[in-house]
């Protein structure tokens, strides 16, 4: 499956301003900024943005701004899934009145349901009309969306994507041959692989750092020098590392902070700044790529 909304989408991070308020013009400096270095899109209020923490009315004003500060120079992925069918289907149907190009949804988590009701589920988004990316992400919701489901949701109308962050090179392997659902990495690390399976590309964190970089992956793998890719590949994998050390979007933000893409890197409760120790081994993985110019 081509890549419906591009290959390279960044799961951008929410700036806040000293009161943890929503920063928007640090939201749409970034924004531009990512789309100007190797972005084909943004996924706005997802994980890496904290949807947990941001109220609905938030998530609206991020989608509304991506949307008037992109226009048509990018995709804009409103992320909307929730564990409440209706909340979420709430959520898809305002994002579709602002514009966006299509809506992530992550399996529901926590209440754990049943096949038949995340079938329910995602049919009751997909009702909605916009284009719907599956998020499979089984070490945060606990249930994996196995292949044999996500060729039963490939069968909803709109359902047209997956983002597969499972680290089963099997289950990649088998989705992506299925053709079914445009595959997209859920990890950065797993960005090779779905450029070999033939996916559709990255929602990716490292992208705020490395976009350009990503993309060529990508495009390489795509374009049958697949040597160069995994070259490419290889030299990052010490930066995806780095970016998970703790949880996202703890050390993605620290770093962005210290290239002067965001104000601060402030987060909202339960998550926590990164501590020095994190900071100065992200500081060094960044000066050894030239990402953060030495002192």
């Amino acid at each position: 499956m081509g890549h419906v909304f591009g290959a390279i989408l960044t799961a951008m991070v929410t700036p806040f301003d000293a009161d943890l308020r929503v920063d928007e013009a640090a939201s749409a400096a970034l924004m531009h900024h990512l789309v100007e270095h190797g972005s084909d899109g943004v996924v706005m209020a997802g994980t890496t943005g904290e949807t947990s923490t941001l109220t609905d009315d938030e998530k609206l004003l991020l989608f509304r701004l991506a949307r008037r500060e992109l226009g048509a120079s990018a995709t804009v992925v409103a992320n909307t899934g929730s564990n409440d069918t209706a909340h979420s289907v709430h959520l898809t149907r305002q994002a579709a009145e602002i514009g966006c190009d299509a809506v992530l949804a992550v399996t529901p988590y926590y209440n754990k349901p049943p096949r038949e009701g995340i079938v329910a589920h995602f049919a009751a988004i997909a009702d909605v009309g916009l284009p719907v990316i599956v998020y499979n992400i089984p070490g945060r919701s606990v249930i994996n969306l196995d292949p044999t489901l996500l060729a039963e949701l490939a069968d909803i109308p709109n359902v047209v994507a997956v983002k597969q962050a499972n680290d089963d090179l099997d289950e990649l392997r088998a989705v992506c041959a299925a053709g079914r659902l445009a595959v997209y990495a859920g990890n950065d690390d797993l960005l090779l692989a779905v450029t070999e399976f033939g996916g559709a590309g990255v929602i990716s964190v490292a992208s705020h750092l490395v976009g350009p970089e990503m993309g060529e992956i990508h495009s390489s793998g795509t374009g049958g020098h697949f040597d160069h890719a995994l070259a490419l590949d290889a030299e990052l994998q010490d930066l995806y590392a780095a970016l998970f050390v703790t949880s996202n979007p703890i050390l993605i933000k620290a770093a962005l902070e210290m290239l002067k893409l965001i104000p601060s890197d402030r987060m909202r409760l339960p998550l926590v700044q990164a501590s020095p120790v994190q900071k100065h081994i992200l500081q060094s993985v960044l000066e050894q790529h030239g990402i953060l110019a030495r002192d």
